[in-house]
């Protein structure tokens, strides 16, 4: 099993990924898969039915003014990508859609249908440029069916993944995580199995050491790690993982609840997504 065909999201204005995030993307797709796409959606405002507003604001001029920069700022990611693609010999297509905001989640898992994984940088910015990222994130991972690699907006891309983290607990979103990772998995030098104790029930004792005895037969040697939590939350354990070992990607599955339960409760994946502390492996 390895990945075939990659596709990279480039987030437009107004909440826009640079350049130097667009390279990143595609060094990572490039050790991965052979053949990498990119698609970038330009976002173009529905216009408020206010005569009034129009005649006092011209608010369509505005609008159309948002659109023409959203465009413009996909059509240069796009040649950004072309250019990397290209010159990492991996170049498939680049896809300009126009969406309004709304459409933006449902387009992006529609083309992440067809391709073996998804990867997602994430915009510099404010809170609401990274809630829309997020929500462009959990709707690929939940309609996809196809994992995805969330890049933190300040990431420098690894030739490869040399060292990763596995975050397990014996759930089916952690297994389903690890099945999907493992092409990631085989070919990385260093793999340490995470199981955080004291702050959840774990179904048995050495779980972590079943889960390096099963990789065991694909090829993948591991250390196996149990940190207690000790108050701390799954989050901050994770963080300190990830700094301790200079982790270049962490796997984990998404949402171990119902997904409304995470939204209004949080949880440990979207506390990730908020502040990722290196690229993400995530599948649901």
């Amino acid at each position: 099993m390895s990945f075939r065909n990659i596709l990279v999201v480039l987030r437009a204005y107004p909440a826009g990924i640079s350049v130097g995030a667009v390279s990143s993307a595609v060094e990572i797709a490039a050790a991965l898969a052979p053949r990498v796409s990119a698609i970038a959606c330009a976002v173009k405002p529905r216009v408020p039915r206010s005569i009034l507003g129009n005649a006092l604001l011209d608010v369509s001029a505005m609008v159309g003014e948002e659109y023409r920069k959203s465009e413009h700022d996909a059509e240069r990611l796009l040649e950004a990508f072309e250019e990397a693609a290209k010159r990492h010999r991996v170049f498939g297509e680049r896809i300009l859609r126009t969406c309004r905001p709304f459409e933006v989640p449902d387009a992006l898992a529609g083309c992440s249908r067809l391709r073996d994984l998804t990867i997602v940088p994430m915009p510099q910015g404010e809170h609401v440029s990274q809630f829309d990222a997020q929500w462009d994130v959990e709707t690929i991972l939940f309609q996809s069916g196809h994992p995805a690699i969330v890049v933190p907006a300040d990431a420098i891309a690894p030739a490869a993944f040399d060292t990763v983290i596995v975050a397990w607990d014996k759930s089916r979103a952690a297994a389903r995580a690890i099945a999907d990772a493992m092409p990631i998995l085989q070919t990385a030098k260093h793999v340490r199995i995470l199981t955080v104790i004291g702050e959840k029930p774990i179904e048995a004792h050495h779980a972590g050491a079943e889960l390096a005895h099963h990789l065991g037969f694909h090829g993948v040697d591991c250390v196996v790690d149990e940190v207690n939590a000790d108050g701390r939350s799954i989050g901050d354990v994770l963080q300190a993982q990830v700094d301790a070992h200079d982790a270049g990607l962490l796997v984990m599955g998404a949402y171990g609840h119902s997904r409304l339960r995470e939204f209004v409760l949080g949880g440990a994946t979207r506390g990730m997504l908020s502040k990722p502390p290196t690229a993400l492996f995530l599948s649901h």
